[in-house]
């Protein structure tokens, strides 16, 4: 009992910095780790880049690795999915103090990662050549993507599943390990790099050699964790078993991870398709535009990495004042992220602006017979100072989207990520070419970018102002009432009932028949005061449902709710004899012994009459307050236990509500003492 007390003790002190620490240093704690190891990552792609560049192979050479760039995002979009979606399920796991189903899903996602990346093999290998033509490959760069292509191919399953692993292993209180796996692959690769390119000029070849093998250290030592040093859970054979019950959770919170990366791939390809088919209209030709395309998307990925690993570490801390109501401080969450984002990005905007040259000189001199060096060096000064000069704004919709995602507002947050990428930009690189030529498509990322902002500047000023300046709805002293009631051991009821069937009533009358403690909106307060979150936003968890709900509930302050709720249901259950409607207990106390799970429905029609009896609502409005409220949570059952809401098959005991509640509650005291 002391290590419970000790060990809330801990999280409350933990849920109170979250909320009162001071904000630069909460975020400097939370997305530096996230900051350096997404960079560290990018360092994957643009090391090789720049040895080859500065090699014989030179320009031909980068436009042959950003050919085969696509190929690297979609086996990433992949591994991040299944990663992403077993780490945030794996978290969640954590917070409800029950990991012990977690490694199913992670043995799971492993299995499904590597089927993803033979799956991706058995397509790439046979398809190469039309595919690698499809995203831009000349005449001229055509063999050295395949020779690049070939061998990194081969490696698909070390790369995707390391990247699977590296996500789960943070997600475990592991960044430092995850970090240092991905760092060791990063030298290993810069070294490799220079050993293969520039001392035994093994080309493509050795760049691709030297990629593969940091790959392969970064996956051991990723590996070697979860054989020896995982924290929360154990990963056996047996958990390599598909359970795709369990892995369900872990595809749904992974999904915008998929979303995101395969976003990136559409751009990516329809860019070079049209940078070929409008360069050999110019005198820029083919090979020029794809190279230096291809420096500028890595040179890109560090910049937006940097704002994107700012953001992402700042969810719990956004997460947690989001359910809290403590709007004010979201607020200046909000702004001192922009802030960190717009100083940032100017400062890269300068650099791109001013030393173009310098940028694009890294990646070396263009020496290949094929390649004009006058045009190379004039097409990337545009690229740079046209295609990136509002980079500030790119990365700003960027980090807003995430801030609405993070804050449980997935509709803006899609709004603002597919407003650029998909909706501007992507038609406008296909339109302004066939006036402006070549360099249309330059100006086609700057006009998507200004559109974008406009409209993510709305919806961030309707954001903002449907927080309310009060911090929480409810009073101290009214939480403080709020108690779990005195009890003995004995039989737990938990309620789950069709709206309008009375299965609230019902459950009443059932607790005073038996003497025993009632739990209804009691549950909202008893949380709220436990975990510091607001009373009325974990009460409607489960009260609504559009097309995006199961997006909603996978966001981090309905996470947060959610298991703060779990776990008052849990200690309410430990103090004994009682009955809780609704809010899954049946499945949240699926271990416990002694617990009758009861399921109350009626007819259609019974529930219809009864809810425009107590809402005073019209038989229409009733109907379809009836259907939302029993959509949302069927949505929300099937979100946290995988199941089917109102299957007989999850319950001890289904009653008709409209036999009357005095007789349901006969129903259920007579099943109770027959077991």
């Amino acid at each position: 009992m002391e290590e419970y007390v000790i060990e809330e003790n801990r999280e409350e002190q933990s849920n109170r910095y979250l909320g009162e620490g001071k904000l630069f240093k909460l975020m400097l704690k939370f997305s530096l780790p996230c900051v350096l190891s997404l960079v560290i990552s990018a360092l994957y792609n643009i090391v090789d880049q720049i040895f080859i560049g500065n090699s014989e192979l030179s320009a031909l050479g980068n436009a042959a690795t950003g050919i085969v760039f696509p190929i690297f995002i979609i086996a990433q979009a992949f591994a991040w999915w299944f990663g992403d979606g077993c780490a945030a399920y794996l978290n969640i796991c954590q917070g409800k103090k029950n990991s012990q189903n977690a490694h199913k899903a992670i043995g799971t996602g492993i299995f499904a990662t590597i089927v993803a990346s033979v799956a991706l093999m058995a397509i790439f290998y046979p398809l190469q050549k039309p595919i690698l033509t499809l995203f831009g490959a000349s005449e001229n760069s055509l063999p050295l993507a395949i020779e690049y292509f070939n061998i990194i191919l081969g490696f698909f399953p070390v790369f995707m599943v390391m990247n699977m692993l590296n996500a789960v292993v943070r997600a475990d209180g592991s960044p430092a390990w995850s970090m240092i796996s991905m760092l060791s692959g990063a030298i290993t690769n810069i070294v490799l790099d220079a050993v293969f390119i520039i001392v035994l000029k093994w080309g493509m070849s050795g760049a691709a050699w030297a990629t593969v093998i940091g790959q392969v250290v970064s996956f051991v030592i990723s590996l070697i964790y979860f054989i020896c040093k995982t924290k929360t859970f154990k990963l056996t054979i047996k958990s390599l078993k598909p359970d795709f019950k369990e892995f369900f959770h872990a595809v749904k919170l992974g999904m915008s991870s998929f979303i995101t990366q395969m976003t990136i791939v559409i751009i990516s390809v329809v860019c070079n398709a049209m940078l070929v088919k409008y360069g050999l209209q110019s005198k820029y030709l083919v090979d020029i535009p794809i190279s230096i395309i291809a420096i500028e998307s890595k040179v890109f990925t560090v910049v937006v990495n940097i704002i994107v690993g700012i953001v992402l570490g700042c969810q719990p801390i956004i997460g947690y004042n989001m359910g809290a109501k403590n709007y004010k401080r979201v607020k200046q969450l909000y702004f001192a992220i922009l802030a960190c984002t717009v100083v940032i990005c100017l400062l890269f905007t300068i650099l791109f602006e001013v030393a173009p040259d310098a940028v694009v000189g890294i990646f070396g001199e263009p020496t290949n017979p094929e390649i004009n060096p006058e045009y190379y060096w004039e097409f990337g000064r545009k690229v740079f100072q046209i295609f990136l000069m509002l980079v500030t704004l790119t990365c700003t919709i960027k980090m807003t989207s995430i801030f609405f995602q993070a804050s449980g507002k997935p509709v803006f947050a899609i709004v603002a990520s597919l407003i650029r990428d998909i909706v501007c930009f992507v038609p406008l690189i296909c339109i302004l070419p066939i006036f402006y030529g070549i360099e249309g498509i330059l100006w086609a990322a700057p006009v998507a970018d200004v559109i974008a902002m406009i409209v993510s500047a709305v919806l961030t000023v309707v954001f903002l102002k449907s927080l309310k300046t009060e911090d929480g709805s409810a009073k101290e002293s009214e939480l403080n009432e709020t108690v779990i009631k005195p009890s003995v051991p004995g039989v737990i009821v938990t309620i789950g009932r069709e709206h309008g069937s009375l299965g609230k009533q019902i459950g009443k009358v059932v607790a005073k028949r038996l003497n025993i403690p009632f739990y209804y909106k009691e549950m909202t307060a008893l949380a709220a005061r436990e975990s510091g979150l607001d009373k009325e936003f974990i009460a409607d968890l489960n009260s609504n449902s559009n097309f995006l709900y199961d997006l909603y509930l996978s966001c981090e302050p309905v996470q947060q709710a959610i298991i703060a709720q779990d776990k008052i249901i849990k200690k309410i259950a430990d103090n004994g004899s009682c009955v809780i409607v609704g809010r899954a207990a049946d499945y949240v106390l699926k271990d416990y012994k002694d617990v009758v799970k009861v399921f109350v429905h009626a007819p259609e029609e019974y529930r219809i009459k009864k809810i425009a009896e107590f809402y005073g609502d019209s038989e229409e409005d009733a109907k379809k307050h009836m259907k939302r409220a029993d959509n949302a949570r069927a949505t929300y059952y099937k979100n946290i236990s995988g199941q089917d809401w109102g299957d007989a098959k999850n319950y001890s005991l289904c009653v008709d509500g409209s036999v009357g509640v005095e007789k349901a509650a006969d129903i259920i005291c007579e099943f109770i003492k027959s077991k």
